[in-house]
């Protein structure tokens, strides 16, 4: 769905998305990582459980909550990654 523009040099990472091991940039932030090696969804809507993907990848829109090493609620668009970040989709309702 994604297509990169530019091929990335540098430091790769190792982390793990949706339980699948993958390499990506270190200069990747937790969504984009996501966006590069899934369907680009990074929640589904607490209702009809809907797909939903990153919009403004500046921490504005919230579209982008991952569980990030366990911790639900993430703004992926936010968290740099790191090596053996653990890296899933938000299902479900947040949590206040």
């Amino acid at each position: 769905m994604f297509k990169r523009v530019i091929e990335f040099e540098g430091p790769v990472l190792g982390v793990v998305i949706n339980g699948r091991e993958c390499s990506v940039p270190a200069s990747f932030t937790a969504a984009a990582a996501m966006l590069a090696s899934e369907d680009g969804a990074t929640r589904e809507t607490p209702i009809s459980g809907a797909p939903r993907a990153p919009y403004c990848m500046m921490g504005v829109c919230f579209e982008c909550l991952l569980e990030i090493d366990g911790v639900p609620n993430q703004q992926g668009c936010l968290v740099p990654v790191a090596a053996g970040m653990r890296i899933n989709r938000q299902r479900g309702a947040r949590t206040v």
